[in-house]
C-alpha cells in the first residue's frame, strides 16, 4: 500500500469516528429541544459515518467493485432525506418550535465537525473516484446544511415558529438527494469505465 493510500485510508476512518460521535451528540439534542432539522442532520451524521466505514473497506478493492460500493452509498445517501419526512410529519403533528439556542449552537458545533471533516477529504476527492467523492460531498453538504441550521435557530429566536426549522430539514434533504445522484452518477461512469478497459 502507497503512503497517499495509508494517508487516505487514516483520513477515513476519523472522519468516520467524528461522524459517529457527533451523531449521537446532535440525536440526543434534537430529540431535546424537538428540531425537525437537527434530527435530519443526526441521521446525516449516522449515514457519514457507514459511508465513510465502507469507503474504508473498499479501498484496496478492484475498480469494479468500488463502482458497485459507490452505487449502494448513493442510496445511503437517501437516508437523511426518509428521515426528514418522518419527523416533518410528526413536527406538523405537534407545531411547538425547537429551543433557539440550544439549536444554533448544536449547527455551530457540528459546522465545526464538519469542516474539519472537508478539510481532511478535500485532498483525496478524485482518488478512488466515486467513493472518495461521495465522503467529501457529504462533509461539504454537511456545513452548507449546519449553516443553515445555524440561521434557523437565530430565527426561530427572533420569531418562534416551526417553520425555520422544517425549510432547513427541506434543504437537508435536498442536498443529500443531489449527492445522491452525483454520486450515482459518477460510480456508472466509473463501473462503465472499468468494465470497458481489457
Amino acid at each position: 500500500m502507497s503512503e497517499e493510500a495509508r494517508q487516505l485510508r487514516t483520513a477515513i476512518a476519523v472522519v468516520a469516528l467524528l461522524n459517529l460521535a457527533f451523531f449521537g451528540i446532535e440525536f440526543a439534542v434534537a430529540l431535546a429541544i424537538g428540531s425537525v432539522s437537527l434530527l435530519a442532520d443526526s441521521a446525516d451524521f449516522f449515514e457519514d459515518a457507514a459511508v465513510n466505514f465502507l469507503i474504508g473497506l473498499a479501498l484496496g478493492w478492484t475498480a469494479i467493485q468500488r463502482a458497485r460500493v459507490g452505487m449502494a452509498l448513493s442510496a445511503i445517501l437517501l437516508a437523511p432525506a426518509l428521515a426528514f419526512l418522518w419527523t416533518l410529519w410528526e413536527k406538523l403533528g405537534a407545531p411547538v418550535p425547537p429551543a433557539a439556542v440550544p439549536l444554533s449552537l448544536t449547527g455551530l458545533a457540528a459546522l465545526a465537525v464538519n469542516l474539519f471533516c472537508a478539510f481532511l477529504l478535500a485532498r483525496y476527492r478524485h482518488h478512488v473516484g466515486s467513493l472518495t467523492r461521495a465522503a467529501f460531498l457529504s462533509a461539504r453538504n454537511d456545513a452548507f446544511a449546519n449553516i443553515a441550521i445555524i440561521a434557523a435557530g437565530l430565527a426561530t429566536l427572533r420569531l418562534p415558529s416551526i417553520w425555520p426549522d422544517i425549510v432547513v430539514g427541506l434543504g437537508i434533504a435536498w442536498l443529500n438527494l443531489d449527492a445522491a445522484r452525483e454520486v450515482w452518477g459518477a460510480a456508472r461512469e466509473e463501473h462503465r469505465l472499468a468494465r470497458a478497459r481489457p
